[in-house]
C-alpha cells in the first residue's frame, strides 16, 4: 500500500518545533545552527526535525561548501490547501443552508412551505 503524502505532511506539522522551523524559513533559507538558535535542543535533534520536514516535501536542503541551508518548499503545502478547500466549501454550504433555514424560521415557515 502506498503511503498518502498528506499523512506525512500532517505528521510533520503536528510538532510545534517543526511548525516554528517552517515559520522561520518563510523569512529565507537558514542553516541548522540558525534554526537551532531559538530552541533548547541539540543540533542533531534539529537535524532530525529537518529530515522529517524534508521527507514530507515541506523543505529542501542545498549544499554550499560545508553548509546545507534549508529552504521552504511552498508546493509541499499544496495538498493540504486542496484538502482544506474541499472542507471549506462543505462548511460554507452548510452555513448557507443553516442561514436559509433560520431566515425561514424567523418568518414562521421553517420547512419552506407557505399555508
Amino acid at each position: 500500500m502506498t503511503p498518502d503524502p498528506l499523512d506525512a505532511v500532517f505528521s510533520a506539522l503536528a510538532d510545534p518545533t517543526r511548525r516554528a522551523i517552517l515559520a522561520r524559513l518563510t523569512e529565507g533559507e537558514a542553516t541548522v545552527n540558525d534554526l537551532a538558535a531559538p530552541f533548547d535542543m541539540s543540533l542533531p535533534a534539529v537535524s532530525k526535525h529537518l529530515k522529517v520536514l524534508e521527507k514530507a516535501g515541506l523543505i529542501s536542503r542545498g549544499r554550499e561548501a560545508q553548509w546545507r541551508p534549508a529552504r521552504l518548499e511552498p508546493m509541499g503545502l499544496h495538498g493540504v490547501a486542496d484538502w482544506l478547500e474541499y472542507y471549506r466549501r462543505f462548511w460554507d454550504g452548510s452555513f448557507n443552508r443553516l442561514d436559509d433555514f433560520l431566515k425561514k424560521a424567523q418568518q414562521g415557515d421553517p420547512d419552506g412551505s407557505r399555508n
